[in-house]
């Protein structure tokens, strides 16, 4: 299939094809996207299969527009779906077609004259790149994948996207795109600006049209199901909170007010659901004496009346840092469904950082807010797991009472320091709940200076390794 209405060369692709046709390479379509977090019902399936029934198939942009409305829910899932759709309606099959239009320089060697490819590089993005300067963009990404990228890997010949570009550079060439796009411009911050941000975002892209081609070029040597699994960009809320990159957590901070509200939503129906009140069997069976102790008519008992507390206490040291930032600021949102909210920030000295939260804080600002405004680092910066708990205990000790739900956020490292379990077992024996949620994989618990088996045992711990999953967790645990 083409890309737009791209030529493309009629080389075979090597691997399984789909059965039954078409349908059936749809189906495969839809089962990568539920692969990889993007949840596509029988009915999205249904609606896809008729829209593509109206649609010119020879068009790619428009059957990929037409797809992304059919199944996607969210504008978050966008980014994903693209990268699947490559896959599974490629540009081109090997080799394309007319990308031998676009010459590389060269040297009168036969090398690469990367100088003088920087600078056709640069007058292709000066342009506005859409209609014939796209396309020539395109063919350029694919002669430099072809010429530049491919190198020879112990299974065979293969292509990589860090290899084309490592010469190139293209990040050199901002303030040569910034001279050109501000011409006629006046030259005020604000035009300033705006060109530079041009230059940066269109330097993106062509990056990612270089990805995108190889990852269409290693597909058809490795099969799509393959390269997918790695190769296509996660949902932000599948990311692992320890090696989440920028992208994926700046995702996270603008979704996080919809998990709030689905944590909201849960909590308010298992709030319903309790104000019914437990059976009282004694009451029971007292009721049903008038007919002959068959129980017409259940008792309940009266639920007790009133929201419980809640405390967090988060270690947000080093990479623990995105996933007790999130969980903060998400817990922090559902302040309405608790009496009363407190949170504790800690790196080896721990620090009341509630009011922090006080006004709407971006989540890249929380964790800058609370090392700038709080006092949670003491002399060596460390995590200190048992200090920040013993000064806990020591400095806040009306905080955790009978009402109070704890919950502790960190991995547990210590650092080989004195994890005061003493201490932990005191504050969970006098709160109503207490968990921790563990951002690390449960296999890695107890291994080097982890302490997390000897705090599991005083309280219950739970895996907490994406949103996804702390969503679900933290929806099961917190008190109604």
């Amino acid at each position: 299939m083409s890309g737009g209405r791209t030529t493309s060369s009629t080389r075979e692709v090597p691997g399984p094809t789909a059965p039954h046709g078409f349908s059936g390479h749809l189906v495969g379509f839809v089962e990568a996207l539920r692969a990889r977090g993007i949840p596509v019902g029988p009915s999205e399936t249904v609606d896809a299969a008729q829209v593509v029934t109206v649609l010119d198939l020879m068009d790619r942009e428009v059957l990929r527009e037409g797809l992304a409305c059919a199944l996607l829910r969210r504008t978050s899932q966008r980014t994903t779906f693209d990268g699947l759709f490559d896959l599974w309606f490629p540009a081109a099959l090997g080799e394309r077609l007319g990308a031998e239009e676009v010459e590389i320089p060269r040297k009168p060697d036969g090398e690469v004259d990367i100088i003088e490819l920087r600078k056709m590089l640069a007058e292709l993005l000066v342009q506005d790149p859409t209609g014939e300067r796209a396309q020539q963009l395109q063919m350029l990404a694919a002669q430099m994948v072809e010429e530049m990228g491919q190198y020879q890997s112990a299974s065979g010949p293969s292509f990589s996207a860090y290899q084309a570009m490592k010469d190139l550079q293209p990040e050199l060439l901002v303030s040569k795109l910034l001279a050109g796009l501000a011409a006629g411009m006046d030259n005020s911050d604000f035009h300033t600006e705006v060109a530079r941000r041009t230059a940066r975002q269109r330097i993106k892209d062509f990056r990612g049209t270089v990805e995108a081609e190889t990852r269409r070029r290693v597909a058809e040597r490795l099969g799509r199901e393959r390269v997918a699994t790695y190769g296509v960009a996660r949902q932000a809320e599948d990311a692992d909170f320890l090696r989440i990159s920028e992208n994926e957590l700046a995702e996270l901070r603008r979704s996080s007010q919809r998990l709030a509200r689905v944590l909201a939503s849960r909590l308010a129906s298992r709030r319903r659901r309790a104000r019914r009140g437990e059976i009282d069997l004694r009451k029971t069976l007292r009721k049903s004496m008038s007919t002959g102790g068959v129980p017409i008519k259940l008792e309940t008992r009266k639920p007790r009346p009133g929201r419980p507390d809640l405390i967090l206490l988060c270690d947000i040291s080093g990479s623990v840092a995105g996933f007790s930032s999130f969980t903060m600021l998400m817990v922090n949102a559902l302040r309405e469904q608790f009496s009363r909210v407190r949170i504790f920030a800690f790196v080896d000295r721990v620090d009341e950082v509630t009011h922090l939260f006080d006004q709407v804080t971006p989540l890249d600002q929380v964790t800058r807010r609370i090392f700038t405004e709080s006092k949670v680092v003491g002399i060596e910066g460390h995590s200190d797991y048992g200090s920040a708990l013993k000064g806990f205990a020591e400095n806040y000790p009306d905080a955790v009472t009978s009402r109070t739900s704890l919950l502790i956020l960190g991995d547990a490292r210590t650092n080989y320091r004195d994890p005061e379990l003493n201490v932990l077992r005191t504050l969970a024996d006098t709160a109503k709940h207490s968990y921790w949620l563990n951002p690390e994989a449960e296999k890695m618990w107890g291994t080097g200076d982890s302490a997390a088996n000897r705090y599991a045992e005083i309280v219950e711990m739970h895996e907490c390794r994406n949103a996804r999953q702390l969503t679900t967790v933290v929806g099961r645990l917190l008190p109604i």
